[in-house]
């Protein structure tokens, strides 16, 4: 038999960890489900807002000028900064995006150049570092605080997780006496909303827990890039031993280099380009980022390295476990996979997660209130015979 006292305890603890992870965690839970609702329709606001870059019509699809000329037009516009990067939409490869810094080193201080791949124009300059959707994604991402803000989010991001476990874990005993999905709305305000809290909590649950888990994934990233360049860059760069630590000023066509890397991985499309000295390559190569063709392999990358002054292959590393998790948790995180029936339902459940954090909110406050404000406003609103807080639980 179960011992009633230790089952009592037992839902206590519980109680006492849902309570207090989730007073830690929700009010910033509360800003990444609002600065993370607009991320979800980025491609969207940017059309709507004019700030995607298209391809215009008229010119020739089928062809293509040299990378090294499109290079030398967006460094051209900012000779006093290096190449940093250069992509592609994943969506239309008629455009190159040149991000060009003061120094490779990882900087919030970059340019873009977005360049015509078919006649080597430049088509705009724009600001990816300003504006309302840089505001969201910089508060949803590190709160302004660089790699500090990333880390703490993913800790408030642990304590979420946390908080749904003790919730699921909770909901059956505190609603034992209610039908599924029962909201008493002859009860007072702060009974109706509890029961709208448990009832969007566990529907959400399962979402909430993926969203979260990505998000505390994507945190890490900074730290998963470093490990990987420690462990894996590090025996392809021993050839390199002697050689100069900067990257080398007579570099080879970065077009032959990128055919090369192509060629070794067919069945592939281009990603970026990172140059030598950034985060994601050595001062010795340019490192090619492939991505595959099918849904699944489109998100994974496959690193090529081709030494940036003879234009030969130096490595294909494999992508290790935690890189490939870190690319898949991305675009699962946003709802990227599936088009835009599955960022709308992204959007829904997110609406849905900032009723059930504020209504958490809202009752942790009403809890807060002298007991006489309580019983008060208890006994207008409950009717004789309706019973106690006891039929359904409050685990708050």
């Amino acid at each position: 038999m179960t011992d009633p006292m230790s089952n009592a305890r037992s839902l206590k603890t519980w109680s006492w960890l849902h309570k207090w992870s989730s007073l830690a965690c929700t009010a910033f839970m509360l800003l990444l489900c609002l600065t993370g609702l607009p991320l979800i329709f980025h491609h969207e606001l940017g059309h709507l807002l004019g700030t995607e870059v298209e391809a215009p019509a008229g010119a020739d699809d089928s062809v293509r000028v040299s990378l090294d000329s499109v290079l030398t037009t967006a460094h051209a516009l900012h000779r006093n900064r290096v190449i940093q990067y250069v992509s592609q939409d994943e969506e239309d490869d008629r455009i190159w995006f040149v991000t060009l810094t003061p120094t490779p080193d990882p900087t919030d201080d970059f340019r873009s150049v977005a360049v015509d791949a078919r006649t080597g124009e430049v088509l705009a300059e724009p600001r990816f570092d300003r504006g309302f959707m840089y505001v969201m994604l910089k508060l949803h991402v590190d709160l302004f605080a660089g790699l500090a803000g990333k880390l703490f989010l993913g800790f408030m991001g642990l304590l979420l997780l946390v908080a749904l476990v003790t919730g699921a874990v909770l909901y059956g005993p505190f609603t034992k006496k209610l039908e599924f999905g029962d909201v008493r709305r002859h009860r007072t305000p702060r009974v109706k909303w509890l029961d709208l809290h448990n009832l969007l909590g566990v529907v959400t649950l399962v979402w909430v827990f993926v969203v979260g888990a990505t998000g505390v994934i994507n945190t890490w990233a900074d730290l998963l890039i470093k490990y990987w360049q420690y462990d894996q860059l590090s025996a392809v760069l021993a050839p390199y031993q002697g050689q100069p630590i900067t990257p080398p000023a007579e570099r080879a066509s970065v077009q032959r280099a990128m055919e090369v890397a192509m060629t070794a991985a067919p069945g592939t499309r281009l990603s970026f380009i990172a140059f030598p000295g950034t985060a994601f390559s050595s001062p010795h190569h340019y490192t090619f980022f492939l991505a595959g063709n099918a849904p699944l392999t489109s998100k994974l990358l496959q690193p090529v390295l081709v030494d940036a002054q003879t234009a030969e292959i130096t490595a294909m590393p494999r992508l290790p476990w935690y890189l490939a998790a870190l690319l898949l948790s991305q675009p699962l995180h946003f709802g990227d996979y599936g088009g835009m029936p599955m960022k709308i339902l992204w959007a829904l459940l997110d609406l849905a997660t900032i009723i059930v954090l504020g209504s958490g909110l809202y009752l942790w406050f009403k809890r807060r209130q002298p007991a006489s404000v309580r019983a008060g406003a208890h006994a207008h609103a409950v009717p004789a015979g309706q019973g106690d807080a006891r039929n359904g639980g409050d685990p708050l």
